[in-house]
């Protein structure tokens, strides 16, 4: 079970009902995700989480969606952490780590939230969806996409990368290619809704 109370708007604090689908606020801001920490905190434990599988989906009480069937998963988090002693000592910083999101199965970081936002998707019986991408993200909500058997419209700037085109496409995913810039891309994404 998620423990997920509602959507909040990040600027206007507006709430919205968690169990439907949105994009951003009436007044064009992103919408945040709320849980009740409270009941979490009851119930999860860090020894709780440590006996957990290495996943992002360890963290299930915090993530949105309710039914683990609905769960479309790579394999993603779960990443190394890596000693940067000499960027540590150049800083003056004691034990720095950096994560190294590399190892996620589209091969960066935003493997974690197209996970959850595709899954959350399928839970809430979307077929079909789009975004704007310059590359990693666009990568990685065609494969997670595919996997749940979801239509995907990716959106980018017409000089993108090769290799992202040819990554979108072998997933399955509609590719649109407009303007020089990500902004641009999301802008005809706009025109065609």
């Amino acid at each position: 079970m998620a423990y997920l109370t509602h959507l909040e708007c990040s600027s206007c604090q507006r709430k919205y009902d968690a169990g439907k689908p949105h994009n951003l606020c009436a007044c064009g801001s992103p919408l945040f995700a709320c849980y009740d920490l409270k009941e979490v905190s009851l119930i999860l434990s860090p020894p709780d989480l440590q006996s957990r599988t290495k996943t992002l989906w360890r963290y299930r009480e915090l993530l949105p969606v309710e039914n683990d069937d609905n769960l479309i998963t790579l394999g993603e988090g779960g990443t190394p952490l890596i000693s940067a002693r000499k960027l540590s000592a150049r800083l003056g910083v004691p034990d720095l780590l950096i994560k190294d999101e590399a190892f996620n199965p589209t091969g960066s970081f935003k493997a974690r939230g197209l996970a959850v936002a595709v899954s959350k998707a399928r839970e809430l019986g979307i077929t079909k969806i789009c975004l704007p991408s310059a590359g990693n993200a666009g990568s990685a909500a065609a494969a997670y996409a595919a996997n749940a058997g979801l239509e995907v419209n990716l959106f980018m700037p017409a000089e993108v990368e090769q290799i992202y085109q040819n990554e979108c496409q072998a997933f399955g995913a509609k590719l649109t290619l407009s303007g020089k810039s990500i902004l641009e891309a999301a802008e005809e994404m706009n025109k065609r809704r």
